[in-house]
């Protein structure tokens, strides 16, 4: 009886938090048309979600060419998300960054080498410690262009690592910004239990596999 209870709880939670990749409002936002956002003063922005949002601002943050990052949630289909909504697992949204970015410095293709490089490229619905929808890799586009970026990195991954890659390749509609707490978390916790053990080692990775990518004072 108690191994049964158990299993239902189980059920019930990985259902709970895997039903906005299966609800047909979700299948309208991988559906849609991208929307593509204007360069502004020589600067474009581009969105990746790829596990907890900590982690990806301070490895973006890291990069030459990037100007800002900031941690949101993107993906789903709920209007005004909030940090526990999303972890829920039920607004379809996934913690995201928007990368502002100088495209005459680096160009979105080294971008999406940096999202498939600083993560787990294999893990379903998570990254490291870090488990539900809420936590799943998207990589969003904007044009044909990217979406042909995309596409062709993830097939030559695929072939190189011989296994299915996770990430799921979303059309850009809109990017909420996170809580002003969540916000280069990292710079500002270095002593945070979670931003020891999980966000800085996985920057420290990020950075001796780039270390060409680097601003001076990241390396």
């Amino acid at each position: 009886m108690k191994k049964l209870i158990t299993l239902l709880i189980i059920t019930l939670f990985f259902s709970c938090h895997n039903q906005a990749q299966v609800n047909p409002k979700q299948q309208e936002v991988i559906n849609a048309d991208p929307i593509v956002v204007p360069i502004e003063n020589g600067k474009a922005r581009a969105y990746f979600a790829s596990g907890c949002f900590w982690c990806v601002e301070a490895i973006y943050e890291s990069i030459n060419g990037v100007d800002e990052v900031i941690s949101g949630y993107a993906g789903g289909f709920t209007k005004n998300p909030t940090y526990e909504k999303s972890n829920t697992g039920r607004t379809g949204h996934a913690e995201a960054v928007e990368v502002i970015y100088n495209p005459e410095v680096i160009s979105f293709a080294t971008l999406v080498d940096v999202y498939f490089g600083s993560q787990n490229p294999s893990q379903v619905n998570g990254q490291g410690p870090d488990h539900g929808s809420q936590y799943r890799s998207i990589i969003f586009f904007q044009n044909d262009e990217q979406k042909k970026i995309i596409e062709e990195k993830i097939a030559l991954l695929e072939k190189q690592l011989n296994t299915k890659i996770a990430a799921e390749v979303y059309p850009f509609q809109k990017f909420w910004v996170a809580e002003a707490y969540h916000q280069n978390f990292e710079k500002r916790n270095p002593n945070h239990p979670y931003i020891k053990s999980v966000s800085i080692p996985r920057l420290n990775r990020f950075k001796a596999k780039f270390p060409e990518l680097l601003k001076k004072d990241n390396k």
